[in-house]
């Protein structure tokens, strides 16, 4: 999604309020923005702190202020001048994250971040953007560049099938629809069970659904998804993040305060940052049981209970 990031902030750079700061990160991706920007593409250098920092006091003078890093480092590291410097003073500085969830797999759980929109939620004045396909990044970059609130965005790899025609970009899409169980998948995991839903018999195809947008306050739940939910025997929620303080929680939560019941939930996520070995983003997924095979037998077991 790098590309169509610096596409899209190319783009956004004609507007002179349009600041971009990097930590020291971005080669070989970033230098049209660079080259676009001039002296408002400033290189912070790896002092993410200060980064966070400076970048609250050019929001405080009426900036569009962009941050970029990979993202345990955008959003782990300086997470204290997030909060007090953007959060507490209600600045909308917009943090980029590259590499969310196991992204950076081969390198280890330090460039790990499967802990990164549930911390950050905890904050008051924040919103997360979980770009789903990688046309869905000019949209994103449009909304929550536009947004009065800090926002943080938290970039993938767009994984759809080969041919696989992306609807229009949506907090909330269904990708899927059948008479099966309701599947709900946050930002580009989603796109690694579309082939695998697609091939199944529309009876007991999931009714699946991807969420780009969080929190639910800002982002409620389409009431045709809350019927179908209603009406399901099984909810599953898929996110590559860990279970505490994510997605699920929030959802579950949400519904419980509402009244409505769920005979049978079934939450896949990231289930270590620590490994014995390392991989890829897709061999962690299947240490984590996130990968759509795993996907499969979740959703099967509802029939051999």
């Amino acid at each position: 999604m790098r590309k169509q990031l610096c596409e899209a902030l190319v783009e956004r750079s004609g507007k002179p309020d349009v600041v971009f700061l990097t930590g020291d990160l971005g080669f070989m991706a970033l230098e049209p923005l660079r080259d676009s920007m001039g002296p408002r593409f400033i290189n912070a250098g790896v002092a993410e702190q200060n980064m966070i920092s400076v970048a609250a006091g050019l929001a405080n003078q009426q900036l569009e202020v962009w941050v970029y890093s990979i993202a345990p480092f955008c959003y782990a590291r300086p997470f204290e001048q997030i909060r007090n410097d953007i959060c507490f003073h209600q600045l909308p500085v917009k943090l980029i994250g590259n590499g969310g969830g196991y992204g950076y797999g081969v390198m280890g759980p330090t460039h790990h971040a499967i802990e990164d929109y549930g911390v950050l939620l905890t904050l008051p004045n924040m919103s997360v953007y979980a770009p789903v396909f990688d046309e869905d990044v000019p949209a994103v970059i449009t909304r929550a560049g536009d947004s009065a609130v800090a926002a943080y965005v938290r970039l993938g790899r767009g994984e759809p099938p080969k041919g696989y025609s992306v609807p229009a970009y949506a907090p909330w899409r269904q990708l899927c629809t059948g008479n099966g169980p309701v599947v709900i998948a946050i930002g580009p995991l989603a796109g690694t069970y579309i082939e695998t839903f697609e091939q199944m018999d529309p009876a007991t195809r999931p009714n699946f659904w991807a969420v780009a947008e969080l929190p639910l306050e800002r982002n409620p739940l389409p009431p045709e998804l809350l019927e179908q939910i209603r009406k399901s025997s099984l909810l599953c929620v898929a996110e590559e993040h860990v279970p505490r303080g994510g997605f699920a929680s929030e959802l579950t939560l949400h519904l419980a305060e509402r009244g409505v019941a769920v005979p049978r939930f079934v939450h896949l996520h990231a289930r270590a940052h620590h490994y014995d070995s390392y991989g890829s983003q897709p061999f962690l997924r299947r240490l984590s049981s996130l990968d759509a095979s795993s996907m499969l037998m979740a959703l099967n077991s509802e029939h051999h209970d």
